[in-house]
């Protein structure tokens, strides 16, 4: 057998052996100059040593310097030194002399020195560069305890950071750190001009995905004090939520405390999923389901989108939860004046579900907690007996009349429509009629998901019309049928937030000049994305609008900063139970007579019901008092009803 005389198996396995020694020596180069600018620094720095190490042995050996008057004498160490100090100043050769090969000498270091600085300068501008290039970028790990997180982007991420601020308000050095797979420097930008006056409160934007768990570390999610996961605007946005979930929970290297998690989902099917996803420890909030309810109930209560505005957010009244033993043998009712700048609204017993409303004889237990609507938890203050007592000729005692069968137009359609139909349908009387309009433009007609919803209603007959929600015509016709309730639906799954806003403020303005040249009259809600564009629609004169992102975000971050108020809104917000009313005011007291609220206090309680506000049409427009609505106003003070005021209450129906 003749032997193998080829290439060896290790050169074969390499290919090094095909290559020629210069290629090879530039392959080395290329991955030495990738290994950043600390290993480009130690180079020029061996490079330098060995031009001054070679030109000085150089001159030494070959007795240049002997030939040289001015350098005659000197040792290596000191010819070292001399070219060093003209390798980093070239304009030191400008003094030397002596013979032509010391002189060249000289000159080939001074050139070498003025390579190396030069090269020098540009690696180390290069690496400032690239070091404030991925500084910009957010990679970098948040050093943070006791901070909010907020994962992922979405137009609500404003308003959630808005009211996180405010509720740091009172605390000093809070910070919230947003995670997005978005340019840090867009997103600091954009929430700098959405949210300028960020108070005690600093902003930190990073770069990367929700769903990376090398990501999320970024975010110091082992020290924070809340997540709050935002849905993405996407196709399936569910999906990413609940991957998101997965993430935070199943880390090998999280905190063993459970984590305070708030999650949106738009598909009431993922919840079950996401639970499991989360571990139980997630705060799920269906953004389409509360607007559907909120929705609902705010077509047929103009104002009510007021109310649950004030009551979610963190700039005036929220609610709160007290301990009082000094009650305890009480009776709820009774306790109702003894409160007079704040609301007692519910109770949540020590070993119970906490109930809103509950019936005025329940007795107050030991360890039973009560629920207040008030500015703050420290104006909870108790004045027994009450500061004054109720005017009973001011009194009224009137029957509730039933609900009768009505007829509510909806105009416009998104996920959320869905949502709002099957709501509305709890709260109509049978044989209601329901219309719902949608149009074109781009637009899919959603036909095939209307019928689908129409088969789940009871009480409600649905049709739906496929025209443009714009066009006067199709409006002068369709009003024309006998409507009391128009509810304006934005198109925000098709269009964008400007666009889809500006469809309905054309649609406002025609309705509202229909009902004007007619002399009609009936309730109009729309439904607004941009919370901005709401001022802009006063001039429609709507009833009420429902700054849908804006709702959603005021319930996450609620839930953010104390998760034990999610009972309290699922009692809120279900339909069984209590839930928020504005009943006319001439069914309490009598109208055009100053009254105080402790009077109106007492004819609620004397219904069964918990009254805790007010609402002035005549201040329906006005912003600056809050259209009108005023939560938990001084029971002292005296107040003038109308025919058109409410009285708003917690009642069951």
């Amino acid at each position: 057998m003749a032997a193998y005389c080829g290439p060896s198996p290790l050169g074969r396995l390499n290919g090094l052996d095909r290559h020629p020694f210069s290629a090879r020596l530039r392959y080395a180069f290329d991955n030495y100059m990738s290994r950043g600018t600390i290993a480009l620094i130690l180079g020029l720095f061996v490079l330098s040593l060995l031009i001054i190490l070679v030109v000085s042995a150089v001159v030494l050996v070959s007795g240049t310097l002997r030939e040289s008057t001015d350098t005659s004498g000197i040792d290596f160490a000191e010819l070292f030194w001399r070219s060093l100090l003209r390798t980093l100043d070239p304009g030191t050769m400008g003094g030397d002399s002596g013979s032509v090969p010391f002189v060249l000498s000289m000159l080939v270091v001074t050139l070498g020195g003025i390579f190396v600085v030069a090269t020098l300068i540009g690696i180390i501008s290069n690496g400032i560069q690239t070091k404030i290039d991925d500084l910009r970028k957010g990679h970098s790990k948040v050093l943070e305890s006791n901070h909010t997180v907020i994962l992922g982007w979405s137009r609500q991420i404003f308003e959630i950071i808005g009211e996180v601020i405010l509720a740091n308000a009172n605390q000093r050095r809070q910070c919230i750190v947003v995670l997005a797979e978005r340019d840090k420097v867009e997103m600091e930008d954009e929430i700098r001009q959405r949210v300028p006056n960020t108070m005690t409160t600093r902003v930190v934007c990073r770069s990367g995905s929700p769903i990376e768990l090398a990501d999320l570390a970024i975010a110091s999610l082992q020290t924070s004090r809340a997540i709050i996961v935002v849905a993405p605007e996407n196709e399936d946005p569910d999906t990413d939520v609940i991957k998101t979930l997965l993430a935070i929970t199943n880390d090998v290297t999280r905190r063993p405390e459970p984590y305070r998690i708030v999650a949106e989902l738009h598909e009431p099917s993922n919840v079950n999923v996401a639970r499991l996803a989360s571990r139980g420890e997630a705060q799920l909030v269906l953004g389409g389901e509360l607007i559907g309810r909120i929705a609902a109930q705010t077509c047929r209560q103009p104002g009510l989108s007021a109310v649950y505005t004030d009551l979610l957010d963190f700039g005036g009244d929220e609610m709160y939860f007290w301990s009082a033993p000094e009650l305890v043998g009480r009776q709820f009712g009774e306790c109702l004046a003894l409160f007079r700048i704040s609301s007692l609204i519910g109770i949540v017993p020590a070993d119970g579900e906490p109930q809103l409303n509950p019936p005025m004889e329940h007795v107050i237990a030991d360890g039973d907690r009560l629920v207040f609507v008030s500015q703050d938890d420290d104006t909870i203050v108790r004045e027994d007996p009450p500061a004054a007592t109720p005017h009973e000729e001011l009194i009224v005692v009137r029957a509730q009349t039933p609900p009768r069968p009505d007829a509510t137009l909806v105009l416009g359609w998104n996920s959320r429509t869905a949502g709002l139909l099957v709501e509305l349908d709890k709260y109509v009387a049978p044989g209601s009629r329901l219309t719902v309009l949608a149009d074109g433009h781009g637009v899919a007609a959603p036909g095939d998901e209307i019928t689908a919803v129409g088969d789940r209603l009871q009480r409600m007959k649905l049709e739906y019309r496929h025209a443009d929600t714009t066009n006067r015509a199709v409006l002068d016709q369709v009003t024309s049928e006998g409507y009391e309730h128009i509810v304006v639906m934005s198109y925000s799954d098709y269009l964008d937030e400007q666009r889809a806003d500006a469809r309905t403020l054309v649609t406002l303005l025609h309705l509202r000049d229909i009902e004007t040249q007619r002399g009609e009259s009936f309730t109009i809600v729309s439904e607004m994305l941009d919370v901005r564009n709401r001022a802009l629609a006063q001039v429609t004169r709507a009833d009420d609008f429902i700054v849908s992102g804006k709702l959603v975000s005021l319930m996450m971050s609620q839930l953010a900063e104390n998760p034990d108020l999610r009972p309290i809104f699922d009692d809120l917000f279900d339909e069984k139970g209590s839930e928020i009313y504005l009943k006319p005011a001439a069914d309490y007291v009598v109208l055009g007579e100053a009254v105080d609220f402790y009077t109106v206090v007492e004819s609620a309680r004397r219904r069964g019901q918990t009254a805790f506000g007010y609402r002035l049409v005549d201040q329906a427009n006005d912003a600056a008092r809050n259209y009108g609505v005023a939560m938990n106003p001084n029971k002292a003070a005296q107040v003038t009803f109308s025919e058109e005021d409410r009285i708003i209450v917690l009642a069951e129906g």
